[in-house]
């Protein structure tokens, strides 16, 4: 998955000159992650470098340039690091395309890794996509495999508005189902892995069925996929998982289209259960699906205290606490 956010950054910096990359540690040093390790020695220092370490600056610098007609792809090195910059990502460059009447847009590329799984404790495992999804003016996009990383971040970058790109860490080496006492299969092994070369890009909006089923629909973004198709075949339990990709905009049709069929639906994100991204899922289900509902909506998230080092398991949402809730909604 490293490879393929590289790829796609790659591909976008070959074909328009305008693209640049920017952020803490991403030059010389290829990244934390080293998802843009190589572009500066391929690009020069003018289209790929290294910043202060200052989230607000590096997103106000960003806007400046959209503003100018560049199109900047920067890293915010995790996504806890998120919150000085939150002023210029939901007052600046949110609102840009409004308040000048459609005669400026932003076209920026906020990536971030995102969520749990790696020991990395309160300050480095953090999900804030819902921070996001209430504001007007920006997209949110959190891919779940490689194939999706790079078409999704190549549409980012060619989108005229700001996109907010959460990319899941625990998946960066291999498709993470959360039985964490197993070896971690690598993504050279698994189909989703096979990335093309060159140009292609994944519609932002549009949401893909990963498992079809009739018994129970189960909502799912990043990492919590795997997760849900763990559970179903833990349990045995005919499930229809939906892998959201896009927050915002939302593929409700797909969502309202398998919850019609099923009759029940559990949500499953990483990120802290109360307004959770999970809440707005559920009430769009009873809104739209509530004369096809055999049971109430059930969420499988992240506990309401900071994220626990010591305790990371229980607080992962694993696929035994999946499992239950399937079992639950199925009983009902």
């Amino acid at each position: 998955m490293i490879e393929a956010v590289r790829s796609a950054m790659d591909v976008s910096m070959a074909r328009d000159d305008d693209v640049v990359v920017f952020g803490e540690d991403v030059g010389y040093f290829g990244g934390v992650f080293r998802c843009t390790q190589g572009l500066q020695a391929k690009y020069g220092k003018t289209r790929c470098f290294d910043t202060p370490i200052s989230e607000s600056g590096i997103v106000g610098t960003a806007i400046g340039m959209a503003a100018y007609g560049l199109k900047p792809c920067v890293e915010i090195q995790f996504a806890d690091y998120m919150y000085p910059a939150y002023d210029q990502i939901t007052q600046e460059a949110a609102r840009i395309r409004y308040r000048s009447n459609g005669d400026f847009t932003c076209p920026i590329v906020l990536r971030m890794p995102t969520g749990g799984g790696i020991f990395g404790g309160q300050t480095h495992s953090q999900s804030p996509e819902a921070l996001f999804t209430h504001v007007c003016g920006l997209k949110v996009v959190v891919p779940s495999n490689p194939y999706d990383a790079k078409g999704l971040l190549i549409a980012a970058i060619e989108d005229p508005d700001p996109v907010m790109f959460l990319e899941p860490k625990r998946l960066y080496n291999g498709p993470f189902d959360g039985h964490h006492e197993r070896p971690v299969t690598p993504w050279s092994k698994h189909e989703l892995g096979e990335v093309p070369e060159g140009h292609y890009s994944i519609p932002i909006g549009k949401a893909d069925v990963r498992r079809p089923g009739s018994a129970v629909t189960v909502v799912a973004y990043g990492t919590m996929v795997h997760v849900a198709l763990a559970a179903a075949e833990d349990t045995g339990i005919d499930a229809e998982v939906i892998d959201l990709r896009s927050l915002l905009p939302l593929d409700l049709d797909t969502i309202v289209q398998s919850v019609n069929k099923t009759g029940r639906c559990v949500v499953v994100h990483e990120a802290t259960l109360t307004s959770g991204f999970g809440g707005e899922i559920a009430s769009l289900v009873q809104e739209h699906c509530f004369y096809h509902l055999e049971a109430p909506v059930v969420r499988v998230a992240g506990w309401d205290t900071p994220y626990p080092h010591a305790q990371e398991w229980d607080y992962f949402p694993g696929p035994g606490r999946v499992g239950r809730a399937l079992a639950e909604v199925m009983e009902t």
